[in-house]
This record gives structure tokens, C-alpha cells and sequence, in this order.
């Protein structure tokens, strides 16, 4: 029997795109759920949350781990104003720990984890911007302690990582902010832009658009765009280049080397809302918004998709586009699928809705795990689990958004759409 390539049928009869299916959200939303319901398990004792194994279990000697406290507090946040009941007291239960566990009560800003001799007591932009995450969810939820956790974290934010002078953040200092780092990366400033898109609306203060825009305009537009659409990740502190960074470690979990099409379909999503977010308020969004955000996620998925020759979408990609690291990490195609939606919603062009098919197939046949639960989060170019990180389920955030992010409109952003009722066919398509 053949199988039909999606990308090749015809283009969907009007109304049958998935996401104005019902059984589609019904689905979407049991998997939701069923993602909160695990890593409920990850709650510890003393506040906050840690990383899971394979089988949902803490490790013997967990200790609360910052990032993956903000964002079981964003996403815990997020489910409590979708009517979820216990969420918020999951997010409450994160809020102890942000608040003071992992908090530098001398010299100000977040840890990457609960203090511990021999830990690395580094201040990261990529974690402060998480708990502002995680802080802004959170007061839109009513969490207590919320709205001054946020007013802390982004008074950090802006005296030690904003640049005013080029417009982006800057990476990381040593404890004491006395040494900055002479790197500047891709992947902080992404999530600044998606934390700029939450607080335009949390604050409602359409002002934090302008910080994501330009953000995206140096990093995307100036960069991305004249590099065929692949994502510079590294930079030196005076944002020249760095394209050789980690050549030597090209399997590095956060600086890898090379391009990265997870990022370049995250990319696309989020100058998507970028683009609707300025049409709500009235202003008059780039034309290079919308057009990058296209050759983001076609880039992504041309040097990406089944490019060794495994199924999925491999981690990273060098200079010639030839697949570099091939371990399948789960947020990449959970990130590829939710661009692939608002893509689908902007654009209205079968083309998008096929990947979005083709994606959730491969993610419900390769990484939902229906025996132990949650999804396998890092694979092997033979789709087993990677040697690494293949044990563990770190975190619900990206296949908790994956599930709510295609049914809603491009904007507002998920702290406010998720509050609000929807039914019929999807609204918020962007400016043609």
C-alpha cells in the first residue's frame, strides 16, 4: 500500500484545517492535561520543582532547579486560569522557591539552582528571564506574591542585562556583577522576546513590543536574514559573528554549534504574534516580520526535516546546511509544530496545515510516552533514547504549549488568551 506524502495532497476543504475540528482541541486538551497530571510529581518538599526521570521519579538527591521551577510556574499559571483545578497551588508552590530558595538574597538576580557547595553561582539572562516569565503568568493568574516577584526580576533585568545602546540583553555575569561576560547569545534574547510579548499584555503596556522588535531587527532581520534564513545562536560581546563558537562540542545542549532549526521555527512563531500583537494596537507592523517569520520556519524544515536521513527534525545544522547534530530533541518539533499552526492561521496556505499534521503524527508516534507518561525528550538519530539526556523528562513547557498554542489567535499572549473562551474557527490572522 502507498503511503501519501501530506505535503503533497490537496489543499484541505475550507473549514477542515484540525484546529477548527472539536475532536482536534478534545485532544489537544486531554494531552494537556495528562502533562499536568505528571510532573505534578515534580514538586519538592521544600518549594519549587526538578527535573523527572524517564518513569516520572525525582533522583534521591533533587534540589529545586530554577528553570524548571518558572516554567512549571508559567505553565501551572497558565492552566490555572484555563480552569484547571490544583494548578494554582502549583504555581503557588513555585512562587516559594522563586521567591527566596533560588533567589540571591546578597547580591541580587537568580541561581541557576538551589545553593550548593561546588554549584555554578553564575547569573544567566536565559534564567532571570524565565522567572519574569514565570512572575508575569503568574499575576495574571492572581498567584499571591506574584506582581512583586515580577517587579523584582525585571528591575534586575534591566539594570544588569538591558543594553540601550544596542537594544538586546546581554548573557551572563559572575555572581557579584562584577565580571560580564564577553558573549552575547541568540537563544536569551529569543525568550526576551517572547517574555516582551507577555509582559506587552500582562503590563498592558504595548511599549515591550518595541524591545521585541528590536531584538528581532538585529538578530533576525540583520543577521538571520542575510545568512539565508539560518539563525546566528553566538555572538561575541560586541556582536560580531561567532560562528566557530563550540565547533568542538557540537552536541552542547545550550551553545551548540551551527544553526538551529528548532529556534528558527521558535523564531517564526513568535515574529508572527510580534506581527499581530503591533495590528492590535494600532501600529503598523514591518512587512520583514512576516516574511522572515516564512523563511524562518521553510528554512528550518528544508535543512532540517528527515535531512540524515531519520525521521524528525534533527538539532542542529553547520554553515553548508548539512545536518551537524542529530539527536531529536522533543522542543524542537514541538516548536516546529506550533509555528507550523500559527503559520497555518496567518497565512491561511494548506502548505502550513500539512506540517502541522505531519509534525503531531510524528510526535504522537515517536515521543508521546503512553506507558510512563509525559513525552521522551531527547532521542537518537535512531530514535532512541539519547545517551546524554535520555533518561530524564526535565519539564512540561514546550509540550504544554504545543497543546494550547494552535487553537488560540495570534494574540493576545497566552497569560490573557488562555483566560478567555473560544469556539468556531480560529481568529487573529495578521495584516496581509
Amino acid at each position: 500500500m502507498s503511503v501519501i506524502d501530506p505535503l503533497e495532497q490537496s489543499n484541505p476543504a475550507p473549514g477542515a484545517r484540525w484546529i477548527d475540528q472539536p475532536v482536534h482541541r478534545l485532544w489537544l486538551d486531554q494531552e494537556g492535561l495528562r502533562l499536568l497530571h505528571f510532573y505534578r510529581a515534580a514538586a519538592l518538599p521544600g518549594g519549587g520543582f526538578a527535573p523527572l526521570d524517564s518513569h516520572g521519579r525525582l533522583a534521591e538527591d533533587a534540589v529545586a532547579d530554577t528553570l524548571v521551577t518558572a516554567r512549571h510556574t508559567h505553565c501551572y499559571s497558565l492552566a490555572a486560569m484555563a480552569g484547571v483545578p490544583g494548578a494554582a497551588s502549583m504555581a503557588a508552590h513555585g512562587m516559594v522557591a522563586l521567591t527566596d530558595l533560588l533567589r540571591d538574597a546578597e547580591h541580587g538576580g537568580w541561581y541557576q539552582r538551589a545553593p550548593a557547595p561546588g554549584h555554578d553561582d553564575s547569573k544567566q539572562c536565559y534564567i532571570q528571564i524565565f522567572v519574569a516569565l514565570g512572575a508575569a503568568s503568574a499575576t495574571q493568574a492572581g498567584i499571591p506574591g506574584a506582581h512583586n516577584l515580577l517587579a523584582a526580576v525585571l528591575a534586575v533585568l534591566e539594570q544588569h542585562f538591558w543594553s540601550a545602546e544596542t537594544q538586546t540583553y546581554c548573557e551572563s555575569y559572575d555572581r557579584a556583577w562584577n565580571v560580564r561576560a564577553d558573549y552575547r547569545g541568540a537563544n536569551s534574547n529569543m525568550h526576551a522576546v517572547e517574555l516582551c510579548l507577555v509582559l506587552a499584555d500582562v503590563l498592558d503596556d504595548p511599549t515591550w513590543y518595541d524591545r521585541a522588535l528590536a531584538i528581532g531587527e538585529r538578530i533576525i532581520h540583520r543577521h538571520a536574514a542575510e545568512n539565508d534564513h539560518l539563525v546566528i545562536e553566538h555572538f561575541h560581546g560586541d556582536w560580531r559573528e561567532w560562528r566557530e563558537c563550540n565547533a568542538e562540542a557540537i552536541e552542547d545542549g545550550f551553545y551548540p554549534f551551527g544553526a538551529t532549526p528548532g529556534h528558527s521555527c521558535e523564531w517564526a512563531r513568535l515574529l508572527i504574534s510580534l506581527e499581530a500583537g503591533l495590528g492590535a494596537v494600532d501600529r503598523e507592523a514591518p512587512n520583514w516580520l512576516f516574511y522572515d517569520a516564512k523563511a524562518l520556519f521553510d528554512r528550518a524544515v528544508a535543512v532540517g526535516w528527515e535531512t540524515d536521513g531519520a525521521p524528525g527534525m534533527v538539532y542542529t545544522v553547520d554553515w553548508q546546511a548539512r545536518p551537524c547534530a542529530t539527536r531529536r530533541r522533543h522542543w524542537v518539533q514541538a516548536e516546529a509544530l506550533a509555528a507550523a499552526a500559527a503559520l497555518a492561521t496567518r497565512t491561511g496556505e494548506a502548505r502550513y496545515e500539512a506540517w502541522y499534521r505531519r509534525i503531531w503524527d510524528h510526535v504522537r508516534d515517536v515521543y508521546i510516552d503512553t506507558v510512563h507518561g509525559s513525552w521522551v525528550q531527547e532521542l537518537d538519530a535512531t530514535l532512541a533514547p539519547h545517551a546524554d539526556e535520555g533518561h530524564l523528562k526535565a519539564d512540561l513547557y514546550h509540550a504544554y504549549q504545543a497543546t494550547l498554542l494552535p487553537p488560540l489567535a495570534l494574540t493576545p499572549s497566552l497569560p490573557i488568551a488562555v483566560s478567555q473562551p473560544f469556539g468556531g474557527p480560529v481568529e487573529g490572522r495578521g495584516p496581509e
